[in-house]
């Protein structure tokens, strides 16, 4: 069972936020995503919002950055470790530009872009750049066809469409990879059905166990009943994790412990059907960030499979 990380500093909502994050910078981005690198992590992700109304700001601080630059950056100074957008808000942007920046993306980094995306839910944002919000479901329904063929081999990649319509227009460098993976998140029945039926993975947003099971079949069904039988990729968020005894309150929700323990409890995500776990840790600096990593890549990784 694989196994990534949503990087930290780079989104700063107080749902997960550690304290050190606020001081934070491009450095200590850059150290965290080396060291999942080094540690045999699938991948390293970005979340995506344009901008956080003050109704939200409180909660959602204004700290998100963008995902194309950050993951670019981060290709830079990684090698082998993809590039997940956890998830790219694709319908506030037209396909051929969300294309052309993620295909750049995917040729500098040599075929290393997992592209994630999601409907959204920030209503401010679509208002703000003009996009329908109460549509965002059916335009991200069709954002994903366009990007199909605009991600796809041809150097004149064509889309008609109700709300996008385009041909004639090249545009080079193509992606690296022959078929860039697009995972779908959320967790409503209309994003596991788009899921099933238009990605080529899940990531659902913390559900618990059962919840997720439930999810995962009706994920099989759909998939069965439409004749869908290719490479197809579930994910999972753990809650959050401490390896080893914590010198410190990790809190209640926090599953601390040896490895075997830490483990064992991954394990139980790759029995329902999950093929990659994204992890999350407490830490109260980036140096104690990076030595959970570690410890998690060379003791708790091994005993995953």
């Amino acid at each position: 069972m694989a196994y990534g990380i949503q990087l930290p500093v780079q989104s700063q909502s107080t749902l997960y936020t550690e304290p050190w994050e606020a001081a934070a910078g491009p450095e200590d981005l850059v150290a965290v995503a080396r060291a999942a690198d080094a540690a045999g992590f699938a991948y390293v992700a970005a979340c995506d919002h344009v901008g956080v109304p003050h109704r939200l700001a409180a909660a959602m601080s204004t700290v998100w950055y963008d995902p194309v630059a950050t993951l670019a950056h981060l290709a830079a100074v990684t090698e082998r470790v993809r590039l997940l957008s956890h998830v790219a808000v694709v319908g506030l942007r037209h396909p051929l530009l969300t294309a052309k920046q993620y295909a750049t993306l995917d040729h500098l980094s040599g075929g290393r872009l997992l592209l994630g995306v999601g409907a959204g839910h920030v209503r401010e944002e679509f208002e703000a750049l003009g996009v329908d919000f109460g549509r965002r479901g059916a335009v991200l329904d069709e954002t994903m066809d366009a990007l199909r063929a605009a991600l796809g081999p041809d150097e004149f990649p064509e889309h008609h469409g109700t709300h996008y319509d385009f041909a004639g227009l090249g545009q080079r460098p193509r992606p690296s990879q022959p078929h860039v993976p697009l995972w779908v998140g959320g967790s409503s029945p209309a994003a596991v059905r788009r899921a099933a039926l238009k990605g080529d993975g899940w990531l659902p947003q913390g559900d618990p166990r059962e919840r997720l099971a439930e999810g995962i079949a009706r994920i099989r069904r759909l998939r069965e009943e439409a004749g869908l039988d290719g490479p197809y990729t579930v994910g999972a968020l753990s809650g959050p994790l401490y390896v080893g005894r914590p010198a410190w309150d990790v809190g209640r929700r926090t599953l601390a412990g040896a490895p075997e323990r830490i483990a064992a409890s991954l394990r139980e995500y790759r029995a329902l059907g999950v093929g990659q776990v994204q992890v999350r840790f407490r830490s109260r600096s980036r140096a104690e960030l990076i030595e959970q990593i570690g410890v998690f890549g060379a003791e708790v990784a091994p005993r995953l499979d």
